[in-house]
């Protein structure tokens, strides 16, 4: 299927969700940026395990990366009669063709639209979303507030050294240890880390 998660990456993400799940249980699973559901699948899996559900939420339209003209633009992707990428579809394919509907919930919209009219506390928050400045550090003001103690933050694309990929997500990452998240795991790009119980 689409999708930019290596496998071992997929499997930490599994693992950290169901940890999280564990931890706080009954409370919601949280992804930012679902693009075609390959991480969708990793998380509503765990999620389906515990017995709780996965928000996905993505407006589907692409982030900036993914636009014409771009090195991860998916011609394939575009809607025909719009112009515009569409991943809606695929995804919708994905969770079906992995049984997930009735514990993945799409949320069709702007992360931090979608974050600010949210006051449920959340196991686990994934943040995968657009990769510029302003995007990610959006998805982090809105959703990082919204993990609940002993829950889980999940970033990917954490790439210290800046010449393996962009800084938004790094940088969103070190301010989520200054904000007193504390690192619980990491496996390639991806970093994980608990909201402590205290705060």
């Amino acid at each position: 299927m689409p999708g930019f998660l290596p496998a071992e990456e997929g499997l930490a993400l599994h693992r950290a969700a169901g940890t999280a799940a564990a931890a706080v249980p009954g409370a919601p699973l949280v992804e930012i940026g679902s693009w075609c559901g390959k991480s969708t699948v990793y998380l509503g899996a765990a999620a389906a395990e515990h017995r709780t559900v996965l928000f996905a939420v993505d407006h589907h339209r692409g982030s900036e990366e993914q636009q014409p003209g771009w090195d991860w633009h998916d011609p394939s992707l575009v809607d025909p009669v719009t112009g515009t990428l569409d991943t809606l579809p695929a995804f919708r394919r994905t969770i079906w063709s992995a049984g997930l509907e009735a514990t993945v919930v799409a949320v069709v919209g702007d992360s931090a639209t979608v974050a600010s009219h949210w006051s449920t506390p959340c196991a686990f928050v994934f943040i995968d979303g657009g990769h510029g400045h302003d995007p990610a550090h959006a998805d982090y003001e809105g959703w990082s507030r919204l993990v609940a103690p002993g829950g889980l933050l999940a970033v990917h694309d954490v790439f210290p050294d800046p010449a393996d990929g962009g800084r938004p997500p790094y940088e969103v990452y070190l301010r989520a240890l200054d904000d007193g998240f504390e690192e619980v795991a990491a496996c390639g790009s991806l970093r994980v880390l608990r909201r402590v119980l205290s705060r």
